[in-house]
């Protein structure tokens, strides 16, 4: 798995606590329910002289790409795990919508709930006042239109599974392009899930700059004539 992923290739930034590597998508960040191949199975060749392998700080859907936080040991996972969960990580997703958006920006605030299915589970946006439901925002812009589509930057203020998807379906009546879980059987055509983990943020150090790394867009997603100027 790792050599045919190359992991190491796909490291955007390394130090002594964390890396931060270029998630390809169409593979889950971990082994679920039923095992098989994922991204964890590579992390081993990533220890650099470590005497353990590094580990998730945070999660990606399998069809996401993008910006992905490794804690290198103990005390970096710690630190990592304070910072995500009090919200001081800055994290920008690229995402293709397929429709025209009116406005170049706005706030999308709407809690999230799980929703139990027979073949598994989705997130749906929460009735008011409906126990079980988590505060959810995420802010976008419009970067681009194009094609009867638009390319968006969403920047989640919360962490919630499957945020922007299910933000993106309630907030412009369509899934983000490519959204097999959260579109109709055409969604399964596109060659992939158009959203992309582009850029975060990471207030590590105190007294120093924060850690900024971007991650380019792939050839798949670039291929779209919405992001033809980009």
């Amino acid at each position: 798995m790792s050599s045919a992923l190359n992991l190491e290739e796909r490291i955007l930034y390394r130090d002594g606590l964390i890396l931060v590597i270029d998630k390809p998508e169409g593979i889950p960040v971990h082994a679920g329910p039923k095992g098989g191949p994922n991204l964890e199975d590579g992390f081993d060749d990533l220890r650099f002289g470590l005497p353990n392998k590094p580990q998730l700080a945070h999660r990606l859907d399998r069809d996401t790409s993008g910006c992905l936080v490794l804690g290198r040991h103990r005390k970096a996972l710690s630190r990592l795990g304070k910072m995500f969960a009090s919200s001081r990580v800055q994290k920008t997703y690229t995402a293709i919508i397929p429709t025209v958006i009116e406005g170049d920006s706005g706030v999308i605030d709407a809690p999230l709930i799980k929703v139990h299915k027979y073949k598994g589970w989705k997130m749906r946006v929460a009735g008011d006042g409906e126990d079980g439901a988590q505060e959810s925002v995420s802010e976008y812009r419009v970067l681009a239109r194009g094609d009867g589509c638009c390319l968006v930057e969403f920047y989640p203020k919360t962490g919630r599974t499957h945020q922007l998807r299910v933000h993106a379906l309630h907030a412009f009546g369509v899934p983000i392009l490519g959204d097999t879980l959260y579109g109709d059987a055409d969604a399964g055509r596109e060659p992939r899930l158009y959203l992309h983990a582009s850029r975060i943020v990471l207030p590590l150090y105190p007294n120093k700059e924060a850690v900024d790394v971007a991650a380019p867009l792939p050839d798949k997603f670039r291929a779209h004539p919405v992001c033809s100027g980009m």
